[in-house]
């Protein structure tokens, strides 16, 4: 015969055991990407909870746009610091320009204005113009002497108008070529690329001269410094002079005119 006890012994769950690795946010953060991080801990909590998903999501992606938008003002401040930097060290190897706002070298030297670059190349006492090689192109220059390396030879700053250029001996001693320039407007940092340069803020400009001007504006001008000397003497301007002799024009084909009247002046009259 059986015998039922009253004491059950309670029955024990069964636990499924649980990885401690799904559990667990091993992600490290490094400070050279903040980014990556944010990653790794929205990828963990939208494993764990849609609710924290919802409500981190929108905050982690305002942050990695902040982020993101110092990460651009940072390379952006650094590559004006780059830049400024670069213009400075170019600023330094500048030379700065002799007098006719060029540079003088060991061999040769040169001289511009805005229209002309004149370089002047030494060679040896007594030398005779046959002796003389000079090659003058659209981008390039190049002297020397007959059966010798060149002395000056490489491609120009800026191109030049052939037709307008000539060289000379002067003295058996020093060859003298006149380069003009295509644009007649800048300064040349150097006379060969990659040559040394100067600082075209310290170029001098010659005072212009009124046989450069345009006709036209030549006139004009010519006009003005005419009347001004006329002023400072007390004698009439071109415009008076032009008045007197309209009134004698005028007088000659009217000879029964009379000018009595003393409501008319003719010196402050246009009569063209």
């Amino acid at each position: 015969m059986a015998i039922l006890s009253d004491h059950e012994e309670p029955q024990q769950k069964q636990q499924t055991p649980t990885s401690p690795s799904s559990f667990s946010f091993n992600t490290v953060l490094d400070p050279s990407n903040p980014l990556g991080f944010l990653d790794s801990a929205l990828h963990f909590l939208s494993q764990k909870s849609d609710v924290l998903k919802n409500n981190v999501s929108p905050l982690v992606k305002e942050f990695k746009k902040r982020i993101r938008a110092e990460e651009d003002s940072k390379k952006a401040e650094e590559k004006r610091r780059a830049e400024k930097k670069k213009r400075e060290e170019e600023k330094k190897r500048m030379r700065v320009p002799n007098k006719g706002n060029g540079l003088d070298m060991e061999s040769h030297s040169w001289a511009q204005t805005q229209q002309e670059v004149t370089i002047t190349v030494h060679v040896p006492p007594g030398t005779k113009s046959k002796d003389v090689v000079c090659d003058i192109k659209r981008k390039s220059v190049k002297v020397g002497l007959r059966g010798h390396s060149p002395i000056l030879d490489g491609e120009l700053f800026e191109t030049i108008k052939i037709d307008d250029c000539i060289w000379n001996l002067e003295d058996q001693k020093t060859v003298s070529v006149l380069l003009t320039k295509f644009d007649r407007m800048n300064w040349w940092k150097s006379l060969l690329k990659g040559g040394p340069e100067i600082d075209i803020q310290k170029a001098e400009p010659e005072p212009s001269r009124l046989s450069d001007l345009d006709p036209e504006i030549r006139s004009t001008v010519e006009k003005m410094m005419f009347d001004q000397q006329q002023e400072q003497l007390g004698l009439p301007t071109s415009k008076e002079i032009e008045n007197e002799s309209l009134l004698k024009l005028f007088m000659a084909q009217n000879p029964n005119f009379s000018n009595k009247n003393p409501n008319i002046h003719f010196s402050n009259m246009n009569m063209k």
